[in-house]
């Protein structure tokens, strides 16, 4: 990558950087451009050149938060080393993570919503779904759950959990929906078990 190349990704990554910040803490609708602009001293036609739109913008964010959160849900899984135990894990991450402000606004409140909910849905997956897959793959290599389904119980999974996430971005006592969805979520897996062998 030569200079010119070097400096518009420093540029682009640091748009979606402040952007970040800015959408995460206000919202998509309380956040202007002209304030991005401001915070990262970049001109308007750069930004226009990086990002047709705001929305643009903040699908570029969701995307970077989406990859944030995949590395997150894999750290967390590896640590285990049984099959189930590292779905369970990966499930959990993922709403200890859905308790962050910054994610609860950007992708549960904001992302449906200034996306629309099938581009939403087509990037949670194009992130998400692969690694829900992988890990139910080796649950099924393992004789830990049923083999032969395992691509209809990823969609349900990847279901499960957003549907999770939601309820507790939109609870009123999210520590106590987290508690209850955790529980949920691993008798559900529990329940995948049952079915092997």
């Amino acid at each position: 990558m030569g200079p010119r190349a070097e400096k518009a990704e420093a540029t682009r990554q640091r748009l979606i950087e402040v952007a970040g910040e800015l959408f995460g803490s206000r919202g998509y609708d309380d956040t202007s451009i002209e304030e991005v602009l401001e915070r990262t001293g970049v001109s308007k036609g750069a930004l226009y050149h990086h990002f047709g739109s705001k929305e643009a913008l903040f699908e570029a964010v969701y995307r970077t938060g989406e990859q944030l959160c995949l590395e997150e849900v894999a750290k967390a899984a590896m640590k285990e080393i049984d099959p189930i135990e590292r779905l369970r894990a990966g499930c959990q991450a993922w709403l200890d993570i859905s308790m962050d402000p910054h994610v609860k606004q950007i992708a549960l409140i904001d992302g449906p919503a200034v996306l629309g909910w099938q581009r939403w849905r087509e990037i949670d997956e194009e992130y998400a779904f692969g690694l829900t897959k992988h890990a139910l793959q080796e649950a099924a290599d393992a004789g830990a759950i049923r083999a032969d389904n395992v691509d209809t119980v990823a969609h349900l999974a990847l279901a499960m959990l957003g549907e999770a996430a939601m309820l507790i971005a939109q609870a009123k006592d999210g520590r106590k929906a987290r508690k209850e969805a955790g529980e949920a979520v691993d008798r559900l897996i529990a329940a995948l078990t049952l079915g092997a062998g």
